[in-house]
């Protein structure tokens, strides 16, 4: 079935957004689905479906850019999802924007984190950045025009990021920026940069600044690394020598990087969880169907309990994952208190994110010899989920977060 493209607009009684004959709330009670939320997940599948599924393996094989499922996302407006209204994007709830996360990954992991990373890139000009920035970077990044990056992580500054060497040094009315980033996100093919380097090295963690760098400034590229998943998604080390960033690129204040970077990422962190849980069912629905036709001792194999038990404690553990992951967005959404955000928010990805290896691995094991070779999808969702307890803080860091809140 083939969705129509439709505009995705302010609801004239400011209750949500409109796609089409569907409304999305943009205030959820509590953190269950309404109406509207079940309408979008249900339109989103059968889009997801139709327009994005047929080129997943493509784009997996290849490792190259799903660039016509990107384009489908653009026609149905979803890189608008996360963007302020005012700013040509669509406002839509955190719960919402995580539907279409689950429903993305459910058939093409890699196209989700194509629609996820834009958002990430644009969340600190979103809640930091200047009106200038915000009016020149926002309305072309929901139109789906550009696409944006989030650059963090380093050669020996993974998850300790206070030992970032990227280093931005002011000159006047600009910065010069020199550094290397590692495991950039659609590297090469975002537009923009946002970048996180040190200003001040006297000052540790309090040094790090944030900023906007466009691609055609300098920004050098490496090849593209060779994953195990998410091969859709090109990753690579991006390198900037003595690039010429002007200084209202600066996105807050000097040394409000690590700040800037913890909020963007404990916002970030459950839609990397809402990935996981569509990960995870992608891998339940195929293996679940696979069992009703594959026939072993004179009867489908659905019909033997050992294995409808796997089936069903992957079902478990997976809806369980889902609703801490609406807990979560929904903590976003009520604006909630700031230290419990950051303890659910990674309690929701790390448990999603091990539900989701722990899913896949199961779904290999029910289709036996077939689950292992690349005819069938389940493989792929295996090696996709991985990712997913390793980016945007590995599981070890969420427990550690976990332990520090829960013991303060």
């Amino acid at each position: 079935m083939r969705i129509a493209p439709t505009r995705l607009v302010a609801d004239p009684v400011g209750v949500g957004v409109s796609t089409g004959e569907y409304r999305v709330a943009m205030n959820p009670p509590g953190f269950g689905l309404t109406e509207t939320h079940r309408q979008f997940r249900d339109t989103l599948r059968r889009f997801a479906e139709d327009r994005i599924a047929p080129n997943a393996v493509q784009a997996d094989r290849d490792a190259t850019f799903p660039q016509k499922s990107f384009d489908a996302c653009v026609e149905l407006e979803l890189p608008a999802l996360g963007i302020p209204v005012e700013y040509g994007g669509a406002g839509a709830d955190m719960v919402t924007q995580a539907i279409m996360a689950e429903e993305l990954a459910r058939v093409c992991s890699s196209t989700s984190l194509t629609l996820l990373i834009s958002k990430l890139g644009m969340s600190p000009v979103m809640n930091w950045g200047s009106e200038d920035l915000k009016r020149k970077y926002l309305p072309r990044v929901a139109s789906g025009e550009r696409q944006a990056s989030y650059c963090l992580s380093e050669a020996d500054a993974g998850s300790d990021i206070a030992a970032m060497r990227a280093r931005a040094v002011r000159q006047g009315d600009h910065y010069l920026l020199s550094g290397t980033k590692y495991w950039v996100t659609n590297a090469g093919i975002s537009d923009t940069y946002t970048v996180f380097a040190v200003t001040d090295p006297a000052a540790g963690r309090r040094g790090i600044s944030c900023f906007v760098v466009e691609a055609d400034w300098g920004v050098e590229v490496a090849p593209h690394e060779d994953k195990m998943g998410l091969r859709g998604s090109p990753t690579a080390a991006v390198t900037f020598d003595e690039v010429i960033v002007p200084a209202s690129n600066l996105v807050g204040e000097e040394g409000m990087g690590m700040t800037i970077a913890l909020h963007a990422l404990d916002r970030s962190r459950p839609t990397i969880g809402a990935q996981a849980v569509g990960i995870a069912q992608g891998a339940i629905d195929y293996a679940g169907g696979y069992m009703k036709e594959r026939q072993a001792f004179g009867k489908a194999i659905a019909d033997m309990q050992g294995l409808r038990f796997m089936l069903a404690e992957m079902a478990m553990r997976t809806e369980a994952a889902r609703t801490l992951i609406y807990r979560a967005c929904s903590l976003i959404d009520s604006d909630g208190p700031e230290g419990e955000l950051t303890m659910i928010g990674a309690m929701a990805k790390c448990f999603a994110s091990d539900t989701a290896m722990a899913v896949t691995t199961d779904a290999v094991q029910l289709l036996g010899g077939y689950g292992f070779t690349k005819d069938f999808p389940v493989e792929r969702f295996m090696r996709d989920a991985k990712i997913t307890q390793i980016y945007e803080g590995t599981n070890q860091i969420q427990r550690v977060v976990i332990a520090k809140k829960l013991l303060e």
